[in-house]
């Protein structure tokens, strides 16, 4: 049996912090090649998770906060923003699970831990589509672009 305490939420958060992608993961999966990835997650507010979609057919993607609050943003095609949900304590939603080829990236404006659950295998090359219309991980515009995504609403466009 695998227990998870309040202590790895804790080691998880010291890692974020460390970090210099501002997050930090827990697998539960014992690899890779399991059909099943399981993970905990703790992203601080200054983590940037570009924009984009997971476009095989069979993976959805699930997510659950355990601690703190995130908010989901989904796109259409144009980064255009057509929903924006709050997961965690507060808001009337704990979860989401996200169907495959759907626009979706991950805010938050306080530390927070999710348990996010994939379908298997988890494969580095094919994993997700990054959206052209968001700036990779590293651009001198991420940081400009994250406070853009925190802020923008529905039917708007990230800029």
């Amino acid at each position: 049996m695998k227990k998870f305490d309040l202590e790895l939420l804790s080691e998880l958060r010291t890692r974020a912090e460390a970090s210099p992608r501002r997050r930090a993961h827990h697998n539960v999966h014992d690899d890779y090649q399991q059909p099943v990835q399981r993970l905990f997650v703790c992203m601080l507010p200054d983590s940037y998770v570009r924009p984009h979609r997971h476009s095989q057919p069979h993976k959805w993607e699930f997510f659950m906060v355990v601690d703190g609050c995130l908010e989901l943003l989904f796109f259409d095609d144009h980064g255009v923003l057509t929903e924006r949900v709050a997961l965690g304590p507060g808001s009337d939603c704990l979860g989401v699970e996200i169907p495959p080829n759907t626009w979706h990236a991950t805010v938050c404006n306080q530390p927070v831990t999710f348990v996010e659950v994939k379908q298997g295998p988890y494969e580095v090359t094919d994993d997700k589509d990054f959206a052209d219309w968001a700036p990779a991980e590293g651009d001198d515009a991420v940081a400009a672009f994250l406070a853009s995504m925190k802020i923008l609403r529905p039917g708007n466009v990230l800029s």
